[in-house]
C-alpha cells in the first residue's frame, strides 16, 4: 500500500505525560481518529470525513489537515511546537 504525504509532520503532545505522536502521513492519522482518539465529537467526525475524501482524492490534503488539527485541538492535544515555546519562555 502507497502512502500519501500530507506535508510537513504535525506534532502533538497526546497525554498529560507529555507524550508526543508525529503524524507524517494521512494513513496515520486516520488510524488514530478511528481508533485510538481520545473523544468522540462532532469534530471528531468531520476529520474522519475529510481525511477518507482527501485520500480517495475528492478533497484537499489542506482541507484534511485543518480538519484533523481543529479535531486535535478539541481532543486536548496540543502541539508539540507550542509546548516547546512555553517550556523555552518559562527558562
Amino acid at each position: 500500500m502507497m502512502e500519501i504525504n500530507w506535508g510537513s509532520p504535525l506534532t502533538f503532545i497526546v497525554s498529560q505525560e507529555g507524550d508526543t505522536q508525529k503524524f507524517t502521513t494521512i494513513e496515520q492519522a486516520l488510524y488514530w481518529l478511528r481508533k485510538k482518539w481520545p473523544i468522540a465529537d462532532r469534530n471528531r467526525e468531520l476529520a474522519i470525513e475529510h481525511v477518507d475524501a482527501a485520500m480517495h482524492c475528492l478533497t484537499t490534503v489542506g482541507a484534511a489537515r485543518s480538519a484533523f488539527i481543529s479535531a486535535a485541538k478539541t481532543a486536548g492535544f496540543k502541539p508539540a511546537t507550542l509546548m516547546a515555546a512555553e517550556t523555552a519562555a518559562l527558562c
